[in-house]
């Protein structure tokens, strides 16, 4: 299980981890809800044009789930060096 990192500066904590699984779940539900929509589209064939380009929408949106992995795991990695070097100066 993932434990989130909690970060204070002053009087303001930010919860990094919270906030990109809030987005990483925002971005699968929008994936759903399109190919959901895409798929009954479908049904018809006069919609079929619409529904090809909500799945090109919805694999675009699936390419996007690992860069919010990725700059998820930069953003906590600057945040450790950062950590480390105000540790040093301390």
């Amino acid at each position: 299980m993932k434990r989130n990192i909690d970060i204070i500066f002053g009087h303001y904590e930010l919860e990094i981890s919270k906030i990109y699984q809030l987005l990483y779940q925002i971005n699968d539900i929008i994936i759903g809800l399109i190919f959901l929509i895409g798929s009954f589209l479908f049904f018809s064939e006069a919609t079929t044009y619409y529904g090809t380009w909500l799945f090109v929408a919805g694999s675009v949106l699936m390419l996007v789930r690992p860069f919010i992995s990725i700059i998820h795991h930069i953003h906590i990695s600057r945040v450790y060096k950062q950590r480390a070097l105000d540790e040093r100066e301390k």
